[in-house]
């Protein structure tokens, strides 16, 4: 399987970043909309996070969740057989993850931030589309609405993935098209002479 069919088979719900504490538990940001649903989950499998082209991605190692608490902006995992400092550091880095028919549902009109990433976000405010950019990250931590991170011609731009823009959400052709408020895609061009 390659790296990137493997990464398809995968949804991720948080990226452990360091030990937190003594008897084995690991600090990690959460990457899900349903933070919650690790009440509910004590089978999880880790998973390489970005995976270079041409590198063979180790097989996903599933574990057994005993104890999970929300932490400041994150989340702590403990792990049954993680049980030192030494055992959570080899876990940095890597991707706690459930297979993609895992997933909790979704309403009609809803959709999974990992699925955003990566589309193409089009403007389709004037008469004619107008590609902004690739959708880099979603900023869930701004405000009431998260702000797609898009990579466009003079930049970054910051977009409220606001349910009032969008208009056509296509993940099978990776496209997301909304009607932006004039000048918002500019604030990062270049001035004028």
């Amino acid at each position: 399987m390659a790296a990137d069919e493997q990464s398809d088979a995968w949804v991720w719900l948080a990226r452990i970043r360091r030990p937190q504490g003594r008897k084995g538990e690991v600090f990690a940001d959460i990457l899900t909309d349903f933070p919650e649903k690790f009440a509910e989950r004590r089978r999880l499998w880790l998973v390489a996070g970005e995976v270079p082209a041409k590198v063979s991605c180790p097989a996903p190692r599933e574990m057994k969740l005993i104890a999970h608490w929300r932490h400041k902006s994150g989340v702590v995992l403990h792990f049954a057989g993680i049980d030192s400092i030494s055992a959570a550091e080899t876990l940095a880095g890597l991707v706690v993850a459930v297979p993609r028919g895992e997933r909790a549902p979704l309403a009609d009109d809803e959709a999974y931030i990992g699925d955003l990433i990566g589309c193409v976000l089009v403007d389709v405010a004037g008469p004619e589309p107008v590609v902004v950019g690739e959708i880099e990250d979603v900023d869930q931590t701004a405000g009431p609405v998260a702000l797609l991170i898009v990579r466009g011609a003079h930049g970054e731009v910051l977009i409220p993935f606001a349910k009032s823009y969008l208009r056509k959400t296509d993940l099978d052709e990776n496209r997301i098209e909304m009607v932006l408020p004039e000048g918002l895609t500019d604030l990062n061009a270049p001035e004028k002479p």
